[in-house]
C-alpha cells in the first residue's frame, strides 16, 4: 500500500511538472500590448492599420492590449508609457517615425519594456525600428501609372523629400516611358487636405490624368475629388480600391497590421532584435493592392513575373 501511494505521488508530481513546463513554453514574453497613435485610429489608413494589428496580437496571444490616441509629444507619450508600466504592459508599438526618438530617451527608465517604432533610428538595447522598404512599392506603382497615362502627364503629391517611394515611383514610370512628365509636389505634413487639393487642382489643370497621394492622412479626399474629375490615383498604404475601382488602378500597400504580428511572435519567442530592421516584398508585409477592370491583363501578367522575380533576386526590371 505504501509503496502504491509513492509511485502514485512521483506520478502526480510528474504530471504537475509537466503541465507547469507546458504552460510556461506556450506563455512566453509577451504579457501586455500597448499602442501609441500620434492622431487616431479611426483613419481609416495607418492609424487603422496599427490598430488592427493590435487586435491580432490580442487574439493570437489571448493577452490584453491598451492604446492611447493624440500622443504627439515626449511628454504625453512619457505619461503613457508610464501608465502602460503600470499595467504590466512590456510591448509598446510607437506608430510613426516621431516615436523612436522619443523611446531613445525615454527607454532607459523601463528596462523590462520593449519600445518598437516606425522608420527612425532606435539606439537602445530595448528599442527597435521597423523600416519600410518602400523604393520597390513605389517603383511598381509607378510602372502602372506610366501604362495608364493618356496625357502623359503624372503626379505625386508626396508628403516629404525623403520618403524613397517618391523616387522609386518616378523611375517606375520613366522605366515604362521616358518622356512622360511626371510633376512632383510636397504637402509638408501627412495630413493637411486643404494644401493637397490646393495642389492637385494646380496639376489637374497642366493635365495630369494619373496622381499618386503618398500622405497617409490625405490621400482619401484626393481620390475622392479625382474621382469626381474622372481621373485616376494609385493608393496608398492601404489597398485603397474600395474608393472605385474606376479611380484606383492598385494601390502600393504596406501591411501593418501583419508586421505588428510578426514583431510579437518575435517578441514572444525572445528573437526580437534591437536595432533598425526593414522590411520588403520578400517578407510578405508589402504588395501592390487589386488592380482595377481598366488595367489590361497582358500588363498585369507582365508586372506581376516582375515583381516575383524582384522577391527572389532582389532586381527591379531597370537593373
Amino acid at each position: 500500500m505504501h509503496k502504491t501511494l509513492v509511485k502514485f505521488g512521483i506520478l502526480l508530481l510528474c504530471l504537475l511538472l509537466l503541465a507547469s513546463c507546458r504552460q510556461a513554453m506556450s506563455t512566453g514574453k509577451l504579457e501586455k500590448a500597448g499602442l501609441l497613435v500620434p492622431d487616431t485610429v479611426n483613419d481609416q489608413v495607418w492609424g487603422t492599420k496599427g490598430y488592427k494589428g493590435m487586435l491580432k496580437i490580442q487574439s493570437h496571444y489571448n493577452v490584453e492590449v491598451y492604446y492611447k490616441e493624440g500622443m504627439n509629444s515626449e511628454m504625453v507619450v512619457e505619461r503613457a508609457v508610464k501608465e502602460f508600466d503600470q499595467k504590466g504592459v512590456n510591448l509598446i508599438f510607437g506608430h510613426g517615425n516621431e516615436y523612436a526618438a522619443y523611446f531613445n530617451n525615454i527607454s532607459k527608465k523601463y528596462p523590462d519594456i520593449h519600445f518598437v517604432s516606425f522608420n527612425g533610428d532606435a539606439k537602445n538595447d530595448n528599442t527597435t525600428s521597423l523600416n519600410f522598404e518602400a523604393y520597390a512599392m513605389g517603383f511598381f506603382g509607378g510602372m502602372v501609372a506610366g501604362h495608364m497615362t493618356k496625357t502623359n502627364n503624372i503626379g505625386i503629391l508626396a508628403a516629404f523629400e525623403w520618403q524613397p517611394e517618391v523616387e522609386g515611383f518616378y523611375q517606375g514610370v520613366s522605366e515604362i516611358d521616358e518622356d512622360i512628365n511626371v510633376q512632383i509636389q510636397y504637402v509638408g505634413n501627412w495630413d493637411n487636405d486643404n494644401k493637397a487639393i490646393a495642389l492637385l487642382d494646380k496639376m489637374i489643370a497642366n493635365k495630369t490624368d494619373v496622381v499618386y497621394p503618398a500622405g497617409d492622412g490625405y490621400n482619401v479626399p484626393v481620390i475622392e475629388k479625382l474621382k469626381e474629375e474622372g481621373l485616376y490615383a494609385i493608393g496608398y498604404i492601404s489597398d485603397q480600391s474600395d474608393l472605385g475601382e474606376s479611380v484606383v488602378l492598385t494601390s502600393t500597400v504596406q501591411h501593418v497590421d501583419v508586421l505588428y504580428e510578426l514583431v510579437a511572435e518575435k517578441f514572444n519567442e525572445g528573437e526580437l532584435e534591437s536595432g533598425n530592421l526593414t522590411f520588403d516584398f520578400q517578407d510578405e508585409v508589402i504588395s501592390l493592392g487589386k488592380f482595377s477592370p481598366d488595367v489590361d491583363e497582358e500588363f498585369k501578367k507582365e508586372l506581376n513575373a516582375a515583381i516575383e522575380k524582384y522577391k527572389k533576386t532582389g532586381k527591379l526590371p531597370n537593373e
